[in-house]
């Protein structure tokens, strides 16, 4: 299925939007599995002039006892997560559905569009509750959203900013009061014209947020923004991609393209259709230093042309291997100061060039301590990680220092082969000790009919070493496939600290999100921020049209002071007992709507549990 302009979707309309038109309604419901369940609705209009909604479906229905279940503060897994259903799968799959065709329209109902949600998800260590589903706040009207990110950290007071990858949307969310949300606003696709896909947010200290709308303007052609910047585009999910600045209500408060005005190299960044100016100015990941006045973009993929169709990808080219570095001292303003390429390593000529080391620039992640200016970056298909020990200088030189290969071993596979790991979430920890990263794993048969694929799971890399060389530092990287293999440790380049294998021995099937607990719970009965996370939540998908899917659980993984990682036995599904939250079910509060595809986390207190 191909993606259209914004006009190609349907709203719900009739009885459940006149409902939601008269304001919050509270009712109680059961379904097969879940008793007692209390539907809160909040609504808001939109620019639109139509209502748009978060409608809280609470188990156990009371909020108090939910919130004094085992007499201490809860700490809540937030997981934004899509409804599957027969648009996710090629036509010979429908019958896997919970739910077919042949059975007749109500067996099919699974099979059927239904609403995408934020899970509310008991994650209080020792709770009685511990991965309990206790709330799913379902948004409406708009459907098929296929949710994704969230912002990378929570903090007290925060909206949460939260992307609808398809519907071209933008949610933001009031979890002042969990388990219980309220909607704060929704920004359409009206309001970004400069911009489609939205995939990422970084969250500002007051309280607004940038976020990267990896897709190019809506309408193919020139579009203005305006800072005066006009570019010419190829289209909704096309390029060149752009920044976008929102308030804590999701109101756009500007719009900046991410393309350069002389474009980029045209032999490392192909588009589909051929542009005028060749871009690679598909921004993806997103993180800033507020004390540097300086954002980091990194570039993914065209997104049309990878993500949305189930197609063999037609080039190479359109996975990108740059890195953009922005100057923010006028927050309304972001002006682009350089786009940085990745260097390919030492393996790049020994498979497809989709695989060199360089390709695929999904997410980068910043330091956090004074006195450090360095940024890591990695790569999907590239299966790499690079850093820069200095982003605030006028063209960021960045160095590869660790192969996803390295890592391969010690999650329980046989290869180190870095290629096509699949990565996707990294991230460095708030005391600047250590990096965590996501894997899937390699899919069986990706580099030839008898590659066995690989294992995927979470990694932890001390960079204490690295990090300690100052922003001064010169290299060298990992220059040889030795070292890319054996982890290059010469004291100053990352060491392997910690892994742990997620559903091991089934390649490709690993987490691709993640989002570290920066919570703990002190003597005074209240939780406080931590520099040290000691857990982190990954979830096991990535988007189903690309074909690379996934099992849809989410885990926690335990981490110790030295970085050691294990799964965490304790975090189980209420109704398999297995480890791991499954969201593959029939049932959820709010309904039998199915299995459901958990994309993002994040780990949430209610305003008045936490100081």
């Amino acid at each position: 299925m191909r993606l259209k302009s914004p006009g190609w979707r349907k709203l719900l309309t009739g009885t459940a939007a006149v409902a939601i038109a008269a304001g919050a309604v509270t009712y109680t419901g059961t379904s097969s599995a879940y008793a007692d369940v209390q539907v809160v609705t909040d609504a808001k209009t939109a620019a639109d002039g139509k209502q748009y909604w978060v409608e809280n479906h609470l188990v156990g229905g009371d909020l108090a006892k939910i919130r004094s279940e085992g007499a201490q503060r809860k700490e809540w897994l937030l997981v934004w997560a899509g409804d599957e259903n027969i648009a996710d799968t090629a036509v010979k799959d429908v019958k896997n559905l919970p739910g077919t065709l042949g059975g007749g329209l109500n067996k099919a109902k699974n099979a059927l569009p239904g609403p995408d949600f934020l899970a509310v998800i008991d994650a209080t260590k020792g709770s009685p509750t511990y991965g309990k589903v206790v709330n799913t706040a379902t948004v409406g009207p708009l459907v098929e959203n296929e949710p994704h990110h969230m912002q990378y950290v929570w903090h007290k007071g925060d909206t949460i900013y939260a992307g609808a990858l398809f519907a071209a949307a933008t949610y933001a969310f009031d979890v002042s009061a969990l388990p219980q949300l309220k909607l704060k606003g929704v920004s359409l696709p009206t309001q970004t014209l400069g911009g489609s896909v939205p995939d990422a947010y970084w969250v500002l200290k007051d309280g607004t947020a940038y976020g990267t709308y990896m897709g190019g303007p809506v309408a193919p052609g020139p579009y203005t923004y305006a800072n005066g910047q006009t570019v010419v585009g190829n289209g909704f999910a096309g390029s060149p991609g752009e920044v976008v600045r929102f308030d804590q209500n999701a109101r756009v408060l500007s719009q900046t393209s991410a393309a350069t005005p002389q474009g980029d190299n045209a032999k490392l960044c192909e588009n589909l259709p051929t542009l005028s100016q060749p871009t690679c100015a598909n921004p993806h990941g997103i993180q800033a230093r507020e004390d540097l006045n300086t954002l980091v973009t990194s570039d993914y993929a065209e997104p049309r042309n990878i993500i949305l169709d189930p197609v063999k990808q037609p080039s190479p080219y359109l996975r990108r291997p740059t890195i953009r570095t922005w100057d923010i001292s006028d927050r309304n303003n972001p002006k682009l100061k350089a786009v940085s390429y990745l260097p390919d390593g030492p393996r790049a000529k020994d498979y497809d060039p989709l695989y060199a080391e360089s390709r695929a620039a999904m997410e980068a992640t910043v330091t956090n301590l004074p006195g450090h200016k360095g940024a890591f970056a990695e790569t999907m298909q590239g299966g790499s990680v690079f850093y820069t020990p200095d982003i605030t200088k006028p063209q960021p030189h960045w160095y590869q220092v660790w192969d996803d290969g390295a890592s391969n071993r010690a999650l329980g596979n046989n290869d180190s082969i870095g290629a096509s790991s699949n990565g996707g979430w990294i991230q460095t920890s708030p005391d600047d000790r250590f990096l965590y990263r996501a894997i899937q794993g390699r899919q069986k048969g990706t580099l030839g009919p008898d590659d066995p694929g690989t294992t995927g799971g979470v990694y932890v890399l001390n960079i204490e070493n690295l990090l300690a060389q100052g922003p001064d530092w010169a290299g060298p990287g990992i220059q040889t496939k030795e070292q890319a293999r054996s982890g290059a440790d010469n004291g100053v380049l990352p060491t392997l600290a910690g892994a742990a294998p997620i559903n091991p021995g089934t390649p490709g099937a690993g987490p691709h999100w993640g989002a570290f607990d920066n919570f703990v719970l002190g003597g005074d009965g209240f939780y406080h921020e931590t520099s040290s996370p000691d857990r982190v939540a990954v979830s096991n998908y990535f988007v189903a049209r690309s074909g690379l899917d996934g099992d849809h659980k989410v885990n926690i993984v335990n981490l110790s002071r030295d970085g050691k990682a294990t799964v965490d036995q304790d975090f189980r599904d209420e109704f398999t007992g297995a480890v791991g939250i499954n969201f593959n079910r029939k049932s959820w509060p709010h309904g039998e709507f199915g299995n459901a595809k958990p994309h993002s986390e994040l780990f949430v207190v209610a305003d008045a549990d936490v100081k």
